[in-house]
């Protein structure tokens, strides 16, 4: 399967590459970087020490034209550009990219007409474990207990909180038959008045070189259940964003999620 990487010389990029590169059924037919970057040109490998004999390029049409499937940990606006070029040239998608608005959401859905596509918060393995983790104990503790999500992750993400932390959001409200849009709290400042037992806190936390931690709490009357993943490692995003990519082979269209990809539904 000939693999295009998209944002290859940011921190997800590079370590997308170096899993492509270990991949025995997998090619590296492209590596991708915005106009004017320092690194166009070098070759893809070079940051990991790897070489791969593909020089990152700017030209995201080209590369994703000659690709199988475009994996893409970028911006909003970057994705939704490169999603254009892969319907253009019928290359399917992996997406990890977060903070889309619902607009670029519904676009994405559209593309899913004529291309397969994974579209995540979250690729990790563990982490989509938690999310079903996360739904069963709402489903048992139900609303006797209050439910707060707190994340963290380095200093560099420029959105909050985390896609994965939304995620977890939708989870727990669907589980527990409630609309998140209307009972989500983002942070408490000030005088909040005694706590709305329908709601479903969320706190980010931004600091340092943190990769990504998330825990659902669920605070009842003498306990506490917590489900907490930390990610020490992004290459645990690319495993699974790989594992994606794999799953998308054989398929022309369609919008899936990694509990499609990991058989979770």
């Amino acid at each position: 399967m000939k693999i295009v990487i998209a944002g290859s010389s940011g921190r997800m990029g590079r370590t997308l590459i170096e899993a492509v590169l270990s991949g025995k059924d997998l090619k590296l037919s492209a590596a991708l970087e915005v106009a004017g970057s320092p690194y166009l040109g070098k070759d893809a490998g070079e940051a990991v020490g790897k070489a791969s004999g593909v020089a990152i390029s700017a030209d995201y049409a080209a590369g994703i034209a000659v690709s199988d499937c475009l994996i893409d940990f970028t911006r909003p606006e970057g994705s939704l550009l490169h999603l254009d070029a892969c319907v253009k040239s019928g290359t399917n998608m992996v997406i990890g990219t977060t903070g889309f608005s619902a607009e670029g959401k519904q676009r994405i859905v559209a593309a899913a007409n004529r291309i397969a596509i994974v579209f995540a918060p979250n690729m990790a393995v563990g982490v989509n474990a938690a999310f079903k983790i996360a739904e069963v104990a709402a489903k048992i503790l139900g609303d006797a207990y209050d439910v707060e999500i707190i994340e963290a992750h380095h200093r560099h993400k420029v959105d909050a909180p985390s896609g994965t932390a939304l995620k977890l959001g939708e989870v727990v409200a669907a589980a527990l038959g409630r609309d998140l849009k209307s009972c989500a709290v983002y942070g408490r400042e000030g005088d909040t008045g005694e706590r709305d037992a329908n709601t479903i806190g969320f706190h980010a936390i931004r600091g340092g070189d943190i990769v990504g931690e998330h825990t659902v709490m669920f605070a009842g009357s003498g306990e506490r259940v917590e489900v907490t993943v930390r990610s020490q490692s992004r290459m645990t995003y690319a495993v699974g964003a790989l594992r994606a990519a794999r799953f998308l082979g054989g398929k022309t269209s369609g919008l899936y999620d990694m509990q499609d990809v990991l058989g979770l539904r």
